[in-house]
């Protein structure tokens, strides 16, 4: 039994952090380690925004009343407040995280990952640019990576800002990388030459409806559709359109993760019970990583909205890309709101689907058995 911490973004307040967060933990648990996570200390973001200098109590506050300004009901906006600050106190003791960070213990192995957690030109100020998450400072007798993604961080990125000398020579520091999408892969070979390996999130890689007994059974007196994106992001006209949609199908509209103008309800639930909403789900629109995620491991009708980056904007392309290319369903995107509706009603072959990922499960599986000891 070795004794492991795990260093990733399990302190952000999202459903899909949270779970791949305690997904491998409990993989790790499951070959008898020891497991605790590991913090990181937040630097200033490479990227200025309006938001950098948002941080500690101010930035808490800031973030916690950013939903009044969405246009969505006043009721859900609320809810939304609610639910944000509340999350840390009902659910982090489920990751076993204390309210103490827990900085640079004396571990055997120290796991990076998963999550995007090398994505350090980005402008958030809950994350900045931490050469911790590249294993600054460990203490640690090994250092490996899971499943780890740069996100939308490029070389070029790297080069604009001048960081690729010290973040190569930190990623030269570990004794094995693993990466969850290409351009992860392709960025660590470029800054040192190494060659990764590639991993599912571990969303994916632990098998949650076969085997976590949290996830509740939810029974809804009226069929609906989840809408599963964050708080911003969809555009009025995407919301209109959305509406005549779920209306023409008979469907309520569930918002799950952010608020939304064409919301019927926003779901306020626990991580597990997010599962749960979406297996019961008559369909799903979503345009994030997880949100694709929570869509493939319940089997459910889904299309993921690609959205393209512009400049130091947010943009999901490569990395949904990516995903749905690993998984062969790379026909569930759509790039504008037109077509979710045009493709929305295709099957999916969900049998081929989890085959590929029971494949891949064993690949963790081993990978982990290997490296962790």
């Amino acid at each position: 039994m070795a004794k492991v911490g795990i260093l990733s973004m399990q302190r952000i307040i999202n459903y899909g952090s949270f779970l791949q967060a305690y997904a491998l933990k409990t993989l790790l648990e499951e070959q008898g380690h020891k497991v605790q996570f590991v913090d990181y200390r937040v630097g200033m973001p490479l990227i200025e925004s309006n938001d950098a200098n948002k941080r500690g109590v101010l930035g808490k506050v800031y973030k916690t009343f950013e939903a009044l300004r969405y246009d969505a009901p006043l009721k859900q906006k609320l809810q939304f407040i609610l639910y944000k600050k509340q999350f840390a106190n009902k659910y982090f003791n489920l990751l076993g995280l204390t309210v103490q960070p827990n900085y640079t213990p004396k571990l055997d192995v120290l796991v990076i990952g998963s999550d995007e957690v090398f994505n350090c030109v980005q402008k958030n100020p809950n994350v900045g640019y931490s050469l911790e998450l590249f294993g600054a400072n460990n203490k640690a007798n090994k250092l490996i990576s899971y499943a780890a993604s740069f996100g939308n961080t490029t070389v070029e990125k790297l080069k604009e800002y001048n960081k690729t000398g010290e973040i190569g020579d930190l990623l030269r520091k570990f004794d094995t990388i693993s990466v969850r999408d290409e351009n992860s892969g392709r960025t660590v070979h470029k800054l040192t030459g190494r060659e990764v390996v590639y991993h599912l999130d571990p969303v994916l890689a632990y098998d949650y409806v076969g085997k976590c007994k949290k996830i509740p059974t939810i029974h809804s007196k009226e069929k609906y559709l989840i809408l599963y994106a964050y708080s911003g992001r969809i555009s009025n006209e995407e919301s209109d359109k959305i509406t005549a949609y779920a209306k023409n199908k008979g469907l309520k509209i569930y918002a799950i993760g952010g608020v939304q103008k064409c919301a019927d309800r926003f779901v306020n639930c626990s991580p597990f019970e997010v599962l749960a909403y979406f297996a019961n789900a008559e369909e799903v629109i979503t345009d994030t990583f997880h949100g694709t995620i929570f869509s493939v491991i319940t089997k459910q009708k889904f299309i993921t909205l690609v959205r393209k980056s512009v400049g130091t904007s947010y943009g999901n392309e490569e990395k949904l890309t990516d995903l749905l290319d690993r998984l062969g369903l790379l026909e569930r995107i759509a790039f504008s709101i037109d077509e979710v509706f045009e493709k929305q009603n295709k099957s999916i072959d969900y049998d081929l689907v989890h085959t590929l990922i029971d494949k891949e499960r064993i690949r963790t599986y081993e990978y982990l058995k290997q490296q962790v000891k």
